[in-house]
C-alpha cells in the first residue's frame, strides 16, 4: 500500500475544490469540433431556411453592383464612396445567417462547460517554450488522439461529399443542357445537399470528440492519493491553526462568561479551586442557571470579578465541586442539586437583609451533596 502511495498515480477523481480551481484558471473542457459542427451547421440551416429572402436580397445587390450609375464614370472621385456602399449592402444581405452562426458560436462552450473568462488563462506560460515540453507534445498522447481525430474527419467529411457526388453527378452533367435559371435552381439545392451531408459528419465527429474531451480533462485533474490527503487536511484545517481557533474560541467564551459575573447572585467556591457563578430570577427562570464556572486560575479570576462587584461568595466544596462537574455554563443547574442550591441563596437573600437591618446575621447552612466520585 506505502509503494502504491509513493508511485504517485493519479487514481482518484478530482474534487470539487480542484474543480473549482481549474475553472477559475480557464481550464476547462473545451471541443473544437462541437463549436465547429455548431457553427457550420447553423449557418447550413439558416441559408435553407432563409432561402427565399436571401436570393431576393442578393438579386438586388447584384443589380446594384452590375448597373453602376453613369454619373460615377464622370465623377471618378464618386467611385470609393460607391464601392463602400457596395460593402455595406452585403454585409446587410449575409447578415442575418453571420448572426446566428455567431450564436452558434457560443452553444459549443455552453454545452461543454459554460463560458467563463479568466485573466489567468491569458498571462504568459514560459513553461510552454521549452524545447523539452514541445517535444512531449509533439509525440505524446495528445498529439496521437489530434492525429487520429484529423484523419476521423478527412474519412467522415470526405465520405460524406464523396456519397454526394456519387449519386448527384448525373445532376452534375444535365446542368449543361438546362437553361440558366434552372440551372443555377438546381446547382444550389445540389449545393445544399453537399453542405447538409458535410454538417452531419462534422456533428457526428463533434458527437465523439465531446465526450472524448471531457473524460481527458477530467483525467488531467485527475488526483494522486497524497494529493488528496493533503487538500483534506488543509480543507479541515492544520493542527496548529485548529488550536489556535479553539484558543481564540476559548478566549472569547471566557471574556463573555466574566461579563456575567458582576449579574450573578452568588458564587459558589471550593472555596480555591472551583468557582461556580448562579443566578436566579423567578420570574424568568424555572430554576437558577450557571452564569460562570473555572478551576484554580479562572476560579480566581471569577471570584476577584465578583468581590470588585459585590457579588456574595459563598463557600460550599462539595456543592462547588458538583456544580462544575454537572452545570452547564447558560443552562440551569441540575434537578438533583436544587435543594443545596435553594439553602445557599436563601442564605445571601438573608444576608442582604441583614446588611439592610432587616434581619439578624444568618447562619451558612451545612450543604449535604452526594458527590459520587469527587474531582480532586
Amino acid at each position: 500500500m506505502a509503494e502504491q502511495d509513493q508511485s504517485g498515480e493519479r487514481t482518484e477523481q478530482p474534487t470539487e475544490k480542484r474543480l473549482r480551481e481549474a475553472r477559475e484558471k480557464g481550464n476547462i473542457p473545451r471541443s473544437r469540433e462541437l463549436a465547429t459542427a455548431a457553427v457550420f451547421g447553423a449557418g447550413v440551416l439558416a441559408m435553407a431556411a432563409m432561402t427565399p429572402a436571401l436570393a431576393r436580397n442578393a438579386l438586388g445587390w447584384m443589380k446594384i453592383a452590375l448597373t453602376p450609375s453613369p454619373e460615377l464614370l464622370q465623377r471618378p472621385d464618386a467611385l470609393f464612396g460607391h464601392t463602400g456602399q457596395l460593402l455595406l449592402g452585403l454585409l446587410t444581405v449575409v447578415a442575418p445567417v453571420a448572426a446566428i452562426c455567431v450564436l452558434a458560436g457560443f452553444a459549443g462552450p455552453l454545452l461543454m462547460g459554460g463560458l467563463r473568462f479568466s485573466s489567468k488563462s491569458l498571462m504568459p506560460d514560459f513553461k510552454r517554450l521549452s524545447p523539452l515540453a514541445g517535444i512531449k507534445r509533439l509525440y505524446g498522447p495528445e498529439s496521437i488522439a489530434e492525429l487520429l481525430k484529423s484523419l476521423l474527419r478527412v474519412a467522415l467529411v470526405g465520405g460524406a461529399a464523396a456519397l454526394c457526388l456519387k449519386f448527384g453527378l448525373n445532376q452534375l452533367r444535365a446542368l449543361l443542357d438546362m437553361p440558366l435559371e434552372q440551372a443555377a435552381r438546381s446547382g444550389l439545392g445540389f449545393t445544399g445537399v453537399l453542405l447538409l451531408s458535410t454538417a452531419g459528419a462534422l456533428m457526428l465527429l463533434a458527437a465523439i470528440d465531446a465526450p472524448y474531451q471531457k473524460w481527458n480533462h477530467t483525467r488531467k485533474l485527475k488526483m494522486t492519493r497524497q494529493e488528496l490527503r493533503d487538500e483534506l487536511k488543509e480543507s479541515e484545517g492544520r493542527p496548529e491553526v485548529k488550536g489556535r481557533i479553539r484558543q481564540l474560541q476559548m478566549q472569547m467564551s471566557q471574556r463573555r462568561m466574566m461579563e456575567d459575573v458582576p449579574s450573578a447572585d452568588v458564587i459558589v467556591v471550593n472555596p480555591t479551586h472551583y468557582a461556580v457563578a448562579l443566578k436566579y430570577d423567578s420570574g424568568k427562570m424555572g430554576a437558577p442557571r450557571v452564569l460562570a464556572k473555572g478551576v484554580d486560575e479562572l476560579a480566581f479570576r471569577i471570584r476577584e470579578v465578583a468581590q470588585m462587584h459585590k457579588v456574595a461568595i459563598v463557600s460550599s466544596p462539595p456543592l462547588a465541586r458538583s456544580l462544575y462537574r454537572e452545570g452547564e455554563i447558560g443552562r440551569e443547574i441540575p434537578v438533583r442539586l436544587y435543594s443545596a442550591v435553594a439553602q445557599i441563596l436563601s442564605y445571601v437573600y438573608q444576608l442582604r437583609a441583614w446588611r439592610h437591618g432587616a434581619a439578624a446575621l444568618p447562619t451558612l447552612p451545612d450543604i449535604d451533596v452526594d458527590e459520587g466520585k469527587p474531582l480532586r
